[in-house]
């Protein structure tokens, strides 16, 4: 059976060493990383989302804003507590939670932010710099957070295949730049996948690491994994579990009880990538708070 790659414990790790930074630039006299994030409507999933990045706030120390409008809200009033919030010294990273209404043009929303308060890594400056491999920018979140886990367990990535499946530039793309890219966790050769791929299965059973993050619940099945492969599920569908008070349940893109039987490292859903995710975004504001 695999090892399982624990994202919460990890997560708390890095989260540990963020608020003992915090606490010490409070010592200094210095204000304390302020992160703001923007929900729009009353969409369960981004609820629970912001809540866990509100309460991480509270964890490592930061001051947590969110704020709440309904999914009426027309896009140029966004738009403009976006302008507002990028001038105001006070605040050093703003999340605008996605999904937004349909009438709301996401793409405006989050080329509106300043690259410098963008700690989702979503700004195409962010991306560009991402792809040139400037360390000035921001990277996004998730990925971000993948990279730590790997650090931690001192998974080694040089010379090693890495199969991603999923081509969103939410993750997919930023992750394979990252895997490709000349670091600690990086110097792989990347194959990037997506739906049109072809010989998925193949190209799956030649990888050293997998990273799903495709959006289909279950996708990666075992056969798909090769022995002693590392395995990081990004998936976070939500489906009916009406047996849970909830009445749902997340699953991953990888069928993991298969799965676990020929990888060496693998990731659980919940508890492995979602709690890194967070712990990345806070990263990029203690990091954004540091440049200013």
């Amino acid at each position: 059976m695999a090892e399982i790659l624990d994202g919460k414990a990890v997560s708390q790790h890095f989260k540990d060493q963020i608020k003992a930074e915090v606490e010490a630039m409070i010592a200094l006299g210095k204000r304390a990383p302020h992160l703001v994030a923007i929900l729009v409507g009353n969409d369960g999933g981004s609820q629970t989302y912001v809540a866990a990045k509100e309460k991480a706030c509270h964890e490592v120390g930061f001051t947590g804003t969110v704020l709440r409008y309904p999914d009426t809200i027309s896009q140029e009033e966004l738009l403009k507590k976006v302008h507002e919030i990028n001038e105001d010294s006070e605040i050093d990273g703003l999340i605008v939670q996605l999904p937004l209404p349909k009438h709301i043009d996401e793409n405006a929303v989050t080329q509106a932010i300043k690259p410098e308060k963008d700690v989702d890594g979503f700004h195409d400056i962010n991306m560009g710099k991402l792809a040139k491999g400037d360390t000035t920018g921001y990277t996004s979140a998730t990925p971000l957070g993948i990279t730590m886990l790997l650090k931690y367990y001192g998974i080694k990535t040089s010379g090693k295949h890495a199969v991603v499946i999923g081509r969103s530039n939410i993750v997919g793309r930023p992750m394979s730049i990252l895997l490709s890219d000349s670091s600690e966790t990086g110097n792989c050769t990347v194959t990037l996948c997506h739906s049109r791929t072809s010989n998925l299965k193949e190209l799956c059973l030649q990888a050293d690491i997998v990273v799903a993050a495709i959006g289909r619940p279950g996708f990666v099945k075992g056969d798909m994994i090769k022995p002693g492969a590392v395995v990081i599920d990004v998936g976070t569908t939500r489906l009916d579990n009406a047996s849970k008070k909830a009445g749902w349940r997340l699953a991953g893109d990888v069928d993991f009880a298969s799965a676990s039987e020929n990888a060496s490292m693998i990731t659980p859903v919940p508890g492995g990538v979602g709690p890194m995710t967070i712990t990345g975004l806070m990263f990029n504001t203690l990091k954004s708070r540091k440049l200013r």
